[in-house]
């Protein structure tokens, strides 16, 4: 097979997480057949609260999904086209389950503003029974994502553990709201504890989606100074600029980073290289890095490269 052909394999642009697979598929069955028995208790007992449940365990649905298509893709080889494999997929899923949680959010707070406006009857023993149901539900599924993502750091599984981490407050918001309307006879509660769940459910979807759309722009990580980097690099013998420098993360925790470096030309180049190298990954942890070696003279770069040889030169006398 020629170098061609293969010139994208290189490094295994692949995750194969077989402990959030896991995690996932438990989740999801857990959580199809309690989104159906919540849906049905919500709307015989009348219970906003437990409806706005409801529709976030169904979005839940939806982002396990979600997130179990981005692990499948996860795992398929880089080709001709897709070079960095498919991993990013997992970036665009995470954003649109925070964008979910977001949606249902906004409904939840519609749906409250309209409910304090027109109160409703409630069923308080039905309200009550189903709500404790899912509040162990949720404390079981929020256990199994938080212990899967301490073993497999996944920006994807996290979005699905706040989903669950949201559905767990919920609960909780329920069965609260149901004890109050049981103490006092008020329904207001109702809303009220709603509009509660609806502020940190949008509080976890912004989370989420701000992550994602650091990810997606190609910011440089918040785990890694840049300026840091550069200095590191500057320090290597041989090197005596470094510019148009870029850091950015494929996914989670893979991340690439290019520059251009002006070299001494007393300096044999392969050695600079392999010498960056070896300090990316040794100290920083990034091993995919690509480093374009330079002269100013050849690759001037315009005014800055003029601007370094003018530096360069020794003064007149």
């Amino acid at each position: 097979m020629s170098p061609v052909s293969t010139d994208f394999h290189h490094l295994p642009h692949v995750k194969m997480q077989s402990q959030s697979k896991k995690a996932l598929w438990m989740t999801l069955l857990l959580t199809v057949f309690f989104t159906v028995v919540e849906i049905i208790g919500g709307v015989v007992s009348n219970s906003l609260a437990l409806l706005s449940d409801s529709a976030h365990m169904a979005s839940d649905v939806l982002a396990l999904g979600l997130s179990m298509v981005a692990l499948y893709m996860a795992t398929r080889p880089p080709n001709r086209r897709f070079t960095f494999g498919f991993l990013r997929f997992e970036i665009i899923a995470s954003f649109l389950n925070g964008l979910t949680l977001a949606a249902i959010a906004a409904w939840i707070l519609w749906e409250g503003i309209k409910r304090f406006l027109h109160p409703e009857p409630i069923q308080f023993r039905l309200m009550l029974g189903i709500a404790t149901i899912g509040l162990i539900v949720n404390v079981t599924l929020t256990i199994i994502l938080s212990r899967s993502t301490k073993e497999e750091d996944n920006l994807n599984v996290r979005s699905a553990l706040w989903h669950f981490i949201g559905d767990l407050i919920s609960s909780i918001g329920v069965i609260l709201s149901a004890l109050l309307i049981y103490i006092t006879g008020w329904t207001i509660f109702d809303p009220i504890i709603s509009l509660v769940i609806a502020v940190i459910i949008f509080t976890g979807g912004a989370k989420i989606m701000r992550e994602s759309y650091l990810i997606l722009m190609e910011a440089v990580p918040d785990k890694f100074d840049l300026e840091q980097i550069r200095a590191d690099i500057q320090n290597i013998e041989g090197v005596e600029d470094v510019h148009d420098m870029h850091l950015w993360a494929i996914s989670t925790d893979h991340y690439s980073l290019s520059a251009h470096v002006f070299v001494n030309e007393h300096i044999q180049p392969f050695c600079v290289i392999l010498a960056v190298n070896e300090m990316l990954k040794e100290k920083h942890g990034i091993e995919h890095a690509t480093i374009q070696v330079e002269h100013a003279i050849l690759h001037d770069h315009g005014s800055y490269g003029k601007a370094f040889l003018a530096k360069k030169k020794p003064p007149q006398s």
